[in-house]
């Protein structure tokens, strides 16, 4: 019988008493609604991540809406995308009006999308490229961004799994025009629920900042100050809000940023080293050499290997794992409405994909635990 709460789950919280004090300290406040917790927040972030702006939004999700919106996405138009994703990724580009176009990933190793295939696929009705940073590992974004400048392409980045990752010398979610972060409970900076829009664009910045609190021209903090008396709505917007007790914990969890991804790092150096002798498993990003965030550590089984069989057996011995993910062109919806050929090494990567727990507070005992529940599984 399967054991209904893991011994070791597939990520965990790095909460403690800061976080405790932030949400007292916005009920103290009885100020619940976008106020200076949020403004704080982006001001934070924009220092950290060295960018111009940083609105903060109800989830990544909407931050990818609001970032198709305002580079021009519409019907009638296309957006070049990975399918190894989140369905997120697409979905935000069909809420705009726009049609998500598939593109492979790069290799076996890399399974972040491939700027060749990206090529292959622009044509006149191309308006943006979006590129997910998979598991926090860099896209190849010289190549994509020449490729982009070359076609007068935007390229929103979707850095839900990257924060504090690198790209040489940058982080990600600053080298496109527009970049959306996730604070969902098993993400980096985590908070529940929320999102981050970084651009250095001003257009960009102003229209996502009017359209996240439907179109109006004042805030509801600008008029409990009395800094506006009443507003106009000059577009259809939407609620798209954050709230202040999110933007406390988020204000909480990048402090803890650095600090937890070095820790990632340490166990992604102990998950390869205890896995190295397991024949049939394969550990993507080999030769990836620019500083990771590891915010999930996928592997990579032989086609010979029953994945679900894998997975079931590690459930009983207490151990979550994951799949990262199903191809967003193989689901029911994508394959009734949106016809994609056939993106091989994508679905390769699709079935034969595990994700074993990744968390800051992991322990070498938990990794190795795992690595000989993973051994006793193949020897059986």
């Amino acid at each position: 019988m399967s054991n209904p709460n893991p011994v070791i789950p597939l990520f965990d919280l790095n909460y403690g008493r800061e976080e405790e004090d932030a949400v007292s300290r916005v009920l103290k406040s009885k100020w619940l609604t976008m106020g200076p917790e949020t403004e704080a927040l982006e001001y934070e972030f924009a220092k950290y991540f060295k960018v111009k702006h940083a609105l903060a939004i109800s989830s990544c999700t909407t931050a990818l809406h609001l970032a198709n919106l305002a580079v021009g996405v519409k019907q009638g138009t296309n957006v070049i995308c990975p399918s190894l994703t989140f369905v997120a990724t697409s979905n935000s580009v069909i809420y705009a009006g726009g049609t998500p176009v598939f593109a492979d990933i790069t290799s076996a190793d890399d399974w972040t999308i491939s700027p060749d295939e990206i090529e292959k696929k622009i044509n006149k009705n191309t308006r943006a490229i979006i590129v997910m940073h998979y598991g926090g590992f860099a896209c190849k974004m010289d190549e994509i961004i020449e490729i982009a400048n070359h076609h007068k392409i935007p390229v929103i980045e979707d850095a839900a799994h990257a924060p504090g990752s690198f790209y040489k010398d940058r982080l990600l979610g600053t080298i496109g025009d527009i970049s959306c972060f996730s604070f969902f409970s098993n993400k980096n900076i985590s908070t529940g629920e929320g999102g981050m829009i970084c651009t250095n664009n001003d257009d960009y910045a102003n229209y996502i900042k009017k359209i996240r609190s439907h179109g109006m021209t004042s805030a509801t903090l600008d008029r409990h100050h009395g800094h506006a008396y009443s507003y106009d709505v000059t577009d259809l917007g939407y609620n798209y809000r954050i709230d202040e007790i999110h933007a406390a914990l988020a204000r909480c969890q990048l402090k803890k940023l650095e600090p937890g991804n070095e820790r990632r790092r340490l166990a992604a150096i102990h998950y390869k080293d205890a896995l190295s002798k397991i024949d049939k498993i394969k550990i993507p990003f080999g030769n990836y050499c620019f500083p990771a965030n590891y915010h999930i550590f996928p592997i990579l089984l032989d086609k010979s290997i029953d994945r679900h069989s894998l997975m079931v057996f590690l459930r009983e011995k207490g151990i979550q794992t994951s799949i990262h993910y199903t191809p967003v062109h193989m689901f029911s919806y994508y394959r009734k409405n949106y016809k994609t050929e056939m993106l091989p090494l994508t679905e390769e990567i699709g079935i034969c994909e595990v994700t074993l727990p990744m968390f800051p507070t992991i322990t070498d005992g938990q990794i190795h635990l795992i690595a000989e529940k993973i051994r006793e599984f193949f020897q059986k």
